[in-house]
């Protein structure tokens, strides 16, 4: 079985649409029935309002395989993005974690990870960002494993730059503790600005990185994520999975 068989969106795709049958109905219309839902869509910290909006998903043939991105600040009451991800039947929650409060916020993580069966990934948000650099990410990964892994997000890794940022090295590196792949992709212009594109057809290697991935036998969330074209977002994400089924 593919890794793509299980491909997932990122609800932040949509965020100009709040409302989640919405929401639900254009992750079918972009061939896919899985999702991670993001804060745009849910309010993480009201578990009953929550349960009305997993309702939503499954009344539409929709499964949540991961909630976030979260950020964790040592907060005891951010329980309840666990006790949201285990009603809606996920395993895997996206993270960060910020400079200040890491180590309260990780050590917390991993009782709560091993009392819901739940999985964390850290989610790589760029050089610019904590979280997003390589040595930071193996200091995190390395005090919170195995309760909290890496989410890869791939355009946010080539951000760093082809030396640290290499999504193919990526994989080789961190395999068995990859626990999600946000597959996105970005053109870059001579200032270093990046854009969103059509995975696979802008800096990222989407066919060797698939091919490492299954060499791996990656067994994390599979995420697309596309955040242009915000008002109009399905002909973009469209391509996207048509792009990466066709390298399946």
């Amino acid at each position: 079985m593919s890794i793509l068989d299980n491909l997932a969106v990122q609800s932040y795709c949509f965020r100009e649409f709040k409302d989640n049958a919405d929401v639900a109905s254009k992750v079918r219309e972009i061939g896919l029935n899985k999702i991670e839902v993001c804060a745009v869509h849910a309010d993480f910290e009201n578990v009953n309002n929550w349960k009305e909006d997993i309702k939503i998903y499954d009344d539409a043939g929709i499964s949540i395989v991961s909630i976030g991105v979260q950020t964790f600040v040592g907060n005891a009451d951010q329980e309840s993005y666990f006790e949201c991800a285990a009603a809606a039947g996920a395993k895997h929650i996206s993270a960060h974690f910020q400079v200040g409060t890491f180590n309260q916020a990780i050590s917390q993580v991993k009782s709560w990870s091993d009392k819901y069966g739940i999985r964390v990934g850290i989610h790589c948000h760029g050089g610019y960002m904590f979280g997003g650099q390589p040595d930071v990410l193996e200091l995190l990964i390395g005090l919170g494993t195995p309760q909290i892994g890496l989410c890869m997000d791939t355009a946010w890794a080539m951000q760093i730059g082809p030396k640290n940022g290499n999504p193919i090295e990526w994989a080789q590196k961190y395999a068995g503790q990859l626990y999600g792949i946000h597959f996105k992709d970005f053109v870059f212009e001579r200032n270093g600005q990046w854009k969103d594109t059509v995975v696979g057809e802008g800096n990222l290697d989407l066919k060797g990185l698939l091919a490492e991935l299954e060499a791996h036998r990656f067994s994390g969330v599979s995420i697309l994520e596309y955040e242009a074209d915000p008002e109009n977002p399905v002909p973009a994400l469209k391509e996207c999975v048509e792009k990466m089924r066709s390298l399946a």
